[in-house]
């Protein structure tokens, strides 16, 4: 007995000794990984999560991860999908995700956070410096990952021969299908990293976003998640034949349509051409040409969204969402506008509803101005995350925190930026923790960046942003009856009304018409 004492006594000390000399080696779905240890955080970059979606494998549902021998090198981010830029940072092989974990052992069963990258589905990746996760991961003793997926026409593109040999009879969606794919790899894999597969949040900022709203949708993503922060997202337009910012979203058929003159425009007859076809050939296509852009295929997104919502059918999980304040002035497409070219292309849109619209969001003294901007943000961003509050405390029983950043320096009367807020993106570096030097108000800013960690931090591991610890203004939870944002601006948050609510009334009854067979109509 004492021998078999010594001899397993000698064996711990052997699996210790090699434990303390190959720190971060795991082994995951495929094998063996060998990431890095650095101050107690242990970093692994490009897992494989799903087989190459390339050759036959294109334009499908992400399939195994195919295994691999010996020990895999993780300490490198995995290349972005196909995009326009250095061709040598994007791939077709792209399907990876990466793993910031403080945990000192596996059986920790930290929460986790999961960043999904934006970028208008048709650009972005994980490997952008701005989603460096190690500040949040240090920060908050949490698990960070972020997961890489296809986009553009690589990742939506619809045709009815890819219909035809799917087993959901539908085509599109590929990008979304790899944010869930990688999400079940997280349920299936996390522990290994010391994190805890119950207590996953997902968040996102614009296309990123807007993909955190359609997940919460999603009848596949179901019990991948138990909490969702929307950065500028959100996805409640109906769908319409010919797209704007906020009524993005068209059905299988409107979207193959599209796709179909992509084909016809680089001379392939049919899917075997497609499939032959350099991946760089669609990349000049970007976001003007048809399958750029999740669809309603009645598969990964069932429906109108906002009739989901309002019919209760929806992943119902505590959410924290918002957008800027000056969101329009990043989406000034074809040049600065005229007041002249700004009613034409206010008519264009919303028809019989562009008078009451223009008088809600009025220009100031003949120049479009702030509030004339903020018809953009809020039908692209505003309208939609105060649609998701609304709608959701309506029919569910989650928790709802609302949010509106607005961190800026007051421009001087006569400078060019006199009466901006904060532009689309800008709050993704003070959620990363990533304000330097360069910051406009650093004092301020550096104590927002801190507030907004802390917040988002706590969502993740209490599903409130409201931590035990905090001494941070307290996050009320959005109430129809009293509806209430946390407004962040620096150096301390501060709890107020709805931005513009008025104005959003308005637009809103605009959204309620386009529902109805006049609007529908109407749109085509």
């Amino acid at each position: 007995m004492k021998n078999r004492v010594v001899v397993l006594a000698l064996v711990l000390c052997v699996f210790c000794a090699c434990s303390k000399s190959e720190p971060g080696k795991v082994k995951v779905e495929g094998g063996w990984i060998q990431g890095t240890v650095t101050d107690g955080l242990a970093v692994y970059k490009g897992i494989p999560f799903a087989a190459p979606p390339v050759g036959d494998l294109r334009w499908k549902a992400p399939q195994p991860v195919q295994k691999w021998e010996g020990v895999k090198d993780a300490t490198k981010f995995g290349p972005g999908p196909m995009q326009n830029g250095n061709p040598n940072d994007y791939s077709e092989d792209c399907l990876y995700l990466n793993i910031w974990s403080p945990a000192e052992s596996a059986g920790e069963k930290l929460p986790v956070l999961v960043w999904i990258y934006g970028g208008g589905f048709s650009m972005g990746n994980t490997a952008d410096p701005s989603y460096d996760c190690e500040a949040l991961a240090r920060k908050g003793g949490i698990i960070m990952a972020s997961i890489n997926y296809r986009v553009g026409q690589m990742g939506f593109f619809s045709h009815p021969e890819l219909d035809a040999e799917s087993p959901s009879h539908t085509s599109g969606n590929y990008g979304l299908l790899d944010q869930i794919a990688g999400l079940q790899w997280i349920q299936r894999n996390i522990a290994k990293f010391g994190g805890d597969p119950a207590k996953v949040t997902i968040f996102g900022e614009s296309a990123g976003g807007i993909s955190v709203s359609m997940l919460c949708a999603s009848p596949l993503a179901k019990g991948l998640f138990r909490g969702a922060i929307s950065e500028s997202g959100g996805s409640f337009g109906p769908a319409r034949p010919t797209t704007y910012p906020g009524e993005n979203m068209q059905t299988l058929e409107q979207a193959e349509k599209g796709c179909m003159a992509v084909a016809e425009r680089l001379g392939a007859r049919n899917l075997e051409e497609l499939r032959k076809l350099d991946a760089k050939t669609f990349l000049p296509i970007g976001m003007s040409g048809g399958g750029a852009w999740p669809i309603v295929d009645g598969y990964v997104i069932p429906g109108d969204q906002f009739e989901l919502y309002t019919q209760g059918k929806y992943n119902d999980v505590d959410v924290l969402i918002g957008y800027n304040s000056d969101e329009g002035a990043s989406f000034s497409f074809g040049g600065p506008a005229t007041p002249e070219s700004h009613r034409r292309d206010v008519e264009a849109r919303y028809g019989k509803f562009a008078d009451a619209l223009l008088e809600a969001y009025p220009m100031e003294n003949g120049r479009i101005g702030k509030t004339a901007r903020d018809l953009m943000r809020d039908a692209a961003f505003g309208w939609h995350t105060w649609s998701w509050a609304r709608l959701q405390k309506q029919t569910g029983k989650s928790k709802v925190f609302l949010y509106y950043f607005d961190q800026h320096p007051d421009y001087p009367e006569g400078s060019p930026r006199y009466g901006n807020g904060s532009p689309h993106g800008q709050e993704v570096s003070f959620v990363f923790q990533h304000i330097g030097p360069r910051s406009e108000q650093p004092a301020s800013d550096a104590a927002l960046s801190d507030a907004m960690g802390t917040y988002w931090l706590n969502f993740a591991k209490y599903g409130t942003p409201n931590g035990p610890d905090s001494n941070l203004p307290v996050w009320p939870e959005f109430d129809n009856a009293n509806p209430q944002v946390m407004v962040l601006t620096g150096p301390v948050p501060h709890v107020g009304p709805v931005p513009s609510e008025s104005s959003l009334k308005v637009l809103d009854k605009y959204f309620e018409w386009r529902r109805t067979p006049e609007g529908r109509a109407w749109a085509k």
